[in-house]
Order: structure tokens, then sequence, then C-alpha cells
């Protein structure tokens, strides 16, 4: 069975680490570089994504590479905020391409100084339009030619053909009350396959399989390599896999953790290991 889930988003941080072996760049990089609409972000005061309320002032440096992958570039996002404007500014157009989405995700003010605090926000999105830059490929042409084909996950896509509806779970999500509601109703009718299967996000979207998916995992448990196959070195996964958020608060794992690590079993209260990482 298909599902969808929060899969992408470790998916396209290994991508760009691919490119970052490679020499292409590296992670102190302005995203600006390979982005120009990011050259001359400003911060609102009040994390006001329309800008029409408090100040705003200026970065007081530019937005890195780094700061995409561990979300602490300031994005303006659909959690904190002036959530109602974001949400309404940011909802995909019909047959828009990343690109496009991403110039208008940077046209946002940001909510703080880049580097001065944690919030999840839509960065690997930018993670994904960076990969497609740098690489000189659509992000879905980069994840199957240079992950899923060489991993052996062919049932690993951003959309999917009507013979595979079958296959393709229904979606839920949280709804009023925080009742459970239907989100896509699978099959045939989902948007997953009647889309206009232009954008494709680094932040979500792709859909794929357990055994799928369980081959990624372990390719990064064995220290990015599966089958005799090679996507990062050892040293590279040890360092994706290390804190890089110091001691910013992040809100939404809590104490004891950095982003997507655990640091501190006990503060974090959990049955993972510390260094378990996700």
């Amino acid at each position: 069975m298909f599902r969808i889930a929060s899969m992408t988003k470790p998916i396209n941080s290994v991508a760009l680490m691919m490119l970052w072996e490679e020499g292409r760049f590296q992670l102190s990089d302005p995203v600006s570089k390979f982005l120009p609409e990011f050259a001359s972000p400003m911060v609102s005061s009040t994390r006001d994504a329309s800008g029409k309320t408090g100040e705003l002032v200026p970065v007081e440096h530019p937005i890195t590479i780094r700061d995409m992958l561990t979300h602490t570039a300031g994005l303006a996002n659909s959690y904190i905020g002036n959530t109602a404007f974001y949400q309404e500014t940011m909802q995909p157009k019909d047959d828009e391409k990343l690109d496009s989405y991403i110039r208008r995700l940077a046209a946002l003010p940001l909510n703080y100084q880049p580097g001065t605090a944690w919030e999840y926000s839509g960065a690997t999105d930018v993670v994904g339009r960076l990969v497609e830059v740098i690489s000189g490929q659509s992000l879905d042409v980069f994840l199957r030619e240079c992950i899923f084909n060489p991993l052996m996950m062919p049932d690993t896509h951003f959309y999917l053909n009507d013979a595979d509806a079958p296959r393709l779970t229904a979606q839920y999500k949280p709804g009023d009350d925080l009742k459970i509601v239907l989100d896509d109703p699978g099959g045939a009718k989902s948007r997953w396959i009647t889309g206009p299967k232009t954008l494709f996000r680094g932040a979500g979207g792709l859909a794929s399989t357990t055994r799928d998916y369980l081959r990624f995992q372990l390719m990064m448990l064995n220290g990015g390599e599966l089958d005799s196959v090679r996507l990062l070195a050892p040293s590279t996964v040890r360092l994706m896999a290390d804190n890089h958020t110091g001691d910013l608060k992040l809100w939404l794992a809590g104490p004891g953790t950095g982003f997507g690590v655990v640091l501190d079993r006990g503060a974090a209260a959990t049955p993972l290991s510390e260094g378990s990482y996700y």
C-alpha cells in the first residue's frame, strides 16, 4: 500500500548533502548565492507575514544553507505569527512549480533574525529548490536518479499513476476540536493522482511504501550505504546526526533535544537512546 508520510524532508536533506559532498557549496554559504530572491530579506518585529504591523528591519547576517537545514532561517510559517496571512498567501497555485513557490515565500518578511531562534517552517521546500538549482535537475528527477533508483525504491514518487490507485490509502488530519477528519480519499480520487503534477516540494508530498522507506532508513543506519550502494560517507551521516541548534529552545520537540536528535534522554522523557536522530 502507498502512504503519504513525513518522509520527504529527510530524503531532500540527504539529496542536498550529497551535493555538499561533491563540493558544490558550503553549509555557511548564503542561500542567496544560489537563490537571489533571498538576497535582501526583512524581519518583522511582530512576526507579521503581511508586513503591515510593527517594523521591518534588515537581517543582521545573510540566511545560510545551514539555517535552512535546521529551521533557524527565520521564515514565516503556519505556526507562529500572522498564520492566516501566511496560509492564504502560500497556498500552491494551479500548475505552479517549485521556483515560483519559493519566490513567493522569499518575498514574505521573516519572523526573526536568522540563527537566533528555531521555528518549524517550510525551509525544506527551499532545500528542495537548492537541490534543483545546484544540480541543474528538477527535484523529482534528481531524487529518482540519485536516490530512489540506486536504492531500489520503485514505489516512491511525488505523484502516482491511475494504475496505482487501488494501493493508495486514505489520509486523515486533525479537524475542529482535534477530531479526526478525512483529508484525502485515496484511490483514484486522490490529489496524488488527479493533481497537476507540477509542484515537487522539498518539505512534503512523496508517496511511498513501508518497504521502500525502510530501505532509505537502513541506508542511513548503515552509515550511508545499502547493498553496496553508497549515497553518503559515514562522516556526513554523523554530521547530519549532530546537534546544530545549540541551546535554542525547540518548542515542537521540547527539552533535551536538538533539531532531530536526542541529547538528554531524561530531559526529553523519551524511550529513545541519546544520540537517536529522526
